[in-house]
């Protein structure tokens, strides 16, 4: 047990409770929240988690023009969607992706809903509530969106790889909107998996803050660092664990607490007292 686990505990529930706030701060995670039909919000969560890169305003920017060219009816331009329908995309790009990139991650969510009927049931393909987590679901879910796509496309890059030990950071992501439920997180999924089985979204900020805390000590930012994170997030909510990402995240993206040479222990000491 960390010797700081109390001051941990407080200082881990205080900001969870200041961000858990509807709009406490800028996350593409509130434009799911004016969508009505639990068919958008899954196919428009997981747009938006797979161009989760770089800035929140530029994804929000981004996403916002592209649901705004379907007029937001995402579930039903999704499931009619053809190659024709490639003209709603024209000029398009963002940072490392392509047009093409855009064309056929709907057709292969459209594939996806032909088959399954929604992205959930894709997911819960090969889901065991016996697992100790998601990756078993995760592998399966990814890789079926990424058939028949070349190995050289760009449009990989829009979802990660666990094989690959990647963070997978935009996948867990996506899965924690999906199977959390507060008023940041809108949980759809939330009767059929449990959210204790979630992976925390390990990006740049929850990397930093995490070992800045002394939740962690391993150096590689890679999935085994997110199992690691999950697990000893554990030891502060067993059962929802990741209700933490949003405020560590944030608190990185404001920077909050800028790094400096103080070590992890006398930096928590220097914060909770104040």
């Amino acid at each position: 047990m960390n010797k700081n686990f109390d001051k941990l505990k407080l200082f881990l529930d205080s900001n969870y409770f200041e961000y858990r706030k509807s709009y406490s701060t800028g996350d593409p995670v509130f434009s799911l929240h004016h969508l009505k039909s639990e068919q958008d919000i899954e196919i428009a969560g997981f747009i938006i988690s797979c161009f989760s890169y770089g800035k929140v305003e530029l994804i929000e920017k981004f996403t916002s023009y592209l649901f705004g060219k379907i007029n937001h009816r995402i579930y039903e331009f999704t499931i009619n969607f053809n190659r024709k329908d490639s003209k709603y995309f024209r000029n398009f790009y963002y940072r490392f992706n392509t047009k093409q990139d855009l064309v056929n991650l709907f057709l292969n969510l459209k594939k996806a809903l032909i088959e399954f009927g929604s992205l959930k049931k894709l997911f819960l393909k090969n889901y065991n509530e016996k697992q100790l987590n998601t990756i078993t679901a995760l592998n399966y879910f990814a890789n079926y969106l990424k058939k028949g796509i070349p190995l050289n496309s760009g449009y990989h890059y829009l979802i990660p790889d666990p094989e690959k030990n990647s963070t997978c950071k935009r996948l867990n992501l996506f899965l924690r909107w999906m199977i959390r439920k507060d008023e940041i997180d809108p949980g759809i999924w939330q009767k059929e998996i449990n959210k204790s089985k979630l992976i925390i979204p390990v990006d740049t900020h929850v990397y930093r803050i995490s070992r800045y805390l002394g939740l962690i000590d391993r150096k590689s930012c890679d999935l085994k660092f997110a199992i690691e994170l999950t697990e000893e997030l554990k030891k502060f909510d067993k059962e929802d664990p990741v209700k933490y990402d949003f405020a560590l995240c944030h608190i990185g993206i404001e920077n909050k607490f800028p790094l400096h040479k103080k070590t992890p222990s006398g930096f928590l000491k220097g914060v909770i007292t104040i």
